[in-house]
């Protein structure tokens, strides 16, 4: 049984979680909402899983560092220094950082990086998002992995290609770019549409969460996973033996 410490309690995410925990047979060590102590949390578990927000994650980390135990990131919204941090870190713990955590979606991106690798840039690559009016970071952490996926299976640098907000006489597509649609509204928990659209044909992969335990589910998994693992980055893919 795996003692789990979830950061980000307080939150929708964090209550599912709670939920995963006890629906997998593993141990809920306890949780961390904001002005919570999470040294404290990490001295009684044995792996983090840290939903909570980007201004929360040098704690969180340090946290880990200190107890010496590994942790999942599935916070989004997350910058260049927190990836530094990361980066920093992953010398001592184990840690699996990732916008979805949905097995599903885990999916859904390598089926985009083959196919990205297997259509030239006469294939337009477009993904559209929609989430739920709360959402507050945009595009989301998926259709930004999506896009990693797919500017890896052509082996460019997605920073460099994409293109974002467009509005007003925005002129021609650029060739080998890959375009983000993002929608907000209602309750949805997630979609995500990756289209590859070519001369008179076009091929649509696509994802629907009708619940967000599928995230939480997703991350518990990895959780388990992660314990014993050496120190590292790590990543859904490899949850999966893709």
């Amino acid at each position: 049984m795996t003692s789990i410490g979830i950061i980000g309690s307080e939150g929708r995410m964090g209550q599912a979680l709670a939920k995963a925990v006890e629906a997998a047979g593993h141990q809920l060590a306890g949780g961390a909402g904001r002005g919570d102590d999470v040294a404290t949390l990490a001295a009684m578990s044995d792996v983090l899983v840290d939903f909570s927000a980007p201004n929360a994650l040098a704690a969180s980390i340090a946290a880990a560092r200190g107890a010496g135990i590994p942790m999942v990131i599935g916070t989004t919204g997350l910058d260049a220094d927190h990836h530094a941090a990361i980066d920093d870190a992953v010398g001592e713990i184990a840690i699996l950082q990732t916008g979805n955590t949905s097995l599903g979606v885990t999916l859904l991106a390598h089926l985009v990086r083959e196919a990205a690798s297997k259509l030239g840039e006469d294939w337009d690559i477009e993904i559209a998002e929609m989430h739920h009016r709360m959402k507050v970071d945009a595009p989301s952490g998926t259709a930004l992995l999506l896009g990693e996926a797919a500017a890896e299976g052509r082996g460019i640098d997605l920073a460099d290609h994409s293109e974002r907000g467009r509005d007003g006489h925005t002129g021609a597509r650029e060739k080998g770019a890959i375009g983000f649609a993002s929608l907000r509204g209602g309750t949805v928990a997630g979609e995500h549409s990756v289209i590859l659209a070519g001369e008179e044909e076009r091929i649509t992969l696509s994802h629907l969460a009708e619940n967000r335990m599928i995230f939480a589910h997703g991350a518990v998994k990895a959780a388990a996973w992660l314990i014993g693992k050496e120190p590292s980055r790590y990543s859904m893919p490899q949850v999966l033996g893709l």
